[in-house]
């Protein structure tokens, strides 16, 4: 881990510029400014907007707010994803800023799950570790981790306090050297071409012949459809992993033999997945230009 060091923290401070706008049915006493905002990646929409929100309430009556929610172009955008995972799969292609527009009103029930708190938040981060865990290490590690230990992982996330959240997550991404790796990676696959939510399947990261496995290999296995066969001058698709526990993995084009790294060297598992979750790792996959 500590090779990945300057990797982590430059994937942990990355930002996407982003500016929200009031929904034009919305109901204001006056003309409501748009409001403009560094996003960090790797954290959750209701994790990071309280300024937006307060920004937005004050042109408006008490009596006009309800739960708070965005959309981009029409798409209600799910908190539980991580933010970075929502703008690639959305809006990679678009110019930034990253444009949303912001509603007070006629939550999309069937679209969204409701956040009443930050609690909410907190329940699904840790409900992500213990997942994560449980197929990395069989529970193992987060079960003899302190309750004091659980709360600094989630303070760190939500506090944007990079050393704070790997002073912890660092005993979740250790193995014995003789295992050779985890267990399984934990991961979940997001296409832009499908309706299904995502793939996640098991995974081990070594191969019975020894081999360590890339994510090509992963890729090849669980989602053969978005590698292109060698020789077929296809472009195939490229892939982001998301999460702010994994390394360099992000802008690899699996089926042009890059970056060739051993999978849970590559794919450090973390958000989601998010990591939907931060803790396991998620990989959205988009067709490139060539």
């Amino acid at each position: 881990m500590t090779d990945d060091k300057d990797v982590l923290r430059d994937v942990w401070f990355g930002r996407i510029p982003t500016c929200f706008t009031l929904y034009q049915d919305e109901i204001t006493e006056r003309e409501a400014e748009p409001y403009y905002l560094l996003l960090p990646r790797v954290s959750y929409l209701t994790l990071v907007t309280d300024k937006v929100k307060k920004h937005f309430q004050k042109v408006m009556r008490q009596e006009d707010i309800s739960e708070i929610w965005f959309e981009y172009e029409g798409t209600p955008l799910k908190w539980h994803y991580p933010i970075g995972l929502l703008f690639d799969l959305l809006a990679s292609s678009s110019a930034l800023p990253w444009n949303i527009t912001v509603h007070f009103k006629s939550f999309p029930e069937k679209d969204l799950l409701h956040c009443p708190s930050k609690d909410v938040i907190e329940a699904h981060f840790m409900s992500c570790v213990k997942e994560a865990d449980a197929l990395k290490h069989k529970s193992q590690v987060i079960n003899e981790m302190q309750k004091k230990d659980h709360k600094q992982l989630w303070m760190g996330l939500q506090n944007d306090r990079f050393d704070q959240f790997w002073a912890i997550n660092r005993k979740l991404m250790e193995y014995p050297a003789e295992e050779n790796g985890f267990r399984y990676i934990p991961f979940r696959i997001y296409q832009t071409t499908t309706e299904r939510p995502f793939i996640q399947k098991l995974f081990r990261p070594v191969a019975t012949d020894g081999q360590l496995h890339t994510l090509g290999d992963l890729l090849k296995e669980v989602c053969p459809s978005a590698v292109a066969p060698e020789g077929s001058g296809r472009a195939g698709p490229a892939a982001t992993a998301h999460g702010p526990s994994r390394s360099a993995a992000r802008g690899i084009f699996p089926d042009r033999g890059t970056n060739p790294r051993p999978l849970h060297r590559q794919v450090d598992s973390q958000p989601l997945h998010h990591q939907g979750s931060p803790i396991l790792t998620l990989i959205s996959l988009f067709q490139s230009s060539g």
